[in-house]
């Protein structure tokens, strides 16, 4: 559904390089709450950061801190949004946040570097390269931050990895 309208229009060009590549499992903390946009997702990371402060988790080296969109399409208010940071060992769920086990995922990915404008561009890449490989998608799309907001302040060096579940037609 993302921007297929625009794709089949072939108003879009290949920026992008998109590559096949598994997910592996993880353990996360996770937030799952509709925010007023996208834009607040901070918010929910502020969420997670206090409410596992206390038991000193252990974090993923590399970190992994995802976010995932559980909307069908792009909303312009409400979305609903979920977080993820990895971590190593087990801990207790609190109010807002709920530690779990996640499987491995196939994924269609593209990394970027900059601004958080390029998504459209981003969604657009995939689209194409999964009706030219051969895929359908099969779950929900998320971006894992490389470089985000939670470490660098200047969003020209962030670097994102936008991922699509998929699987073979």
């Amino acid at each position: 559904k993302i921007a297929i309208s625009n794709v089949e229009r072939k108003e879009m060009h290949m920026n992008y390089s998109v590559v096949e590549k598994e997910i592996s499992n993880r353990y996360v903390a996770s937030v799952r709450k509709r925010i007023g946009s996208y834009q607040e997702e901070g918010m929910l990371w502020e969420i997670l950061n206090r409410e596992i402060a206390p038991q000193s988790p252990k974090f993923t080296n590399p970190p992994c801190n995802i976010a995932i969109y559980h909307d069908e399409e792009y909303t312009d208010s409400n979305p609903d949004v979920e977080i993820q940071t990895s971590v190593v060992g087990k801990y207790l769920d609190t109010q807002n946040v709920e530690f779990k086990e996640l499987p491995s995922t196939f994924v269609a990915s593209v990394t970027f570097k900059g601004d958080y404008a390029q998504m459209c561009d981003v969604n657009r890449a995939v689209v194409e390269w999964v009706k030219e490989n051969g895929y359908r998608f099969s779950g929900t799309m998320f971006n894992i931050y490389h470089v985000g907001p939670g470490t660098e302040s200047n969003p020209e060096k962030f670097v994102t990895e936008s991922c699509f579940p998929i699987e073979k037609i």
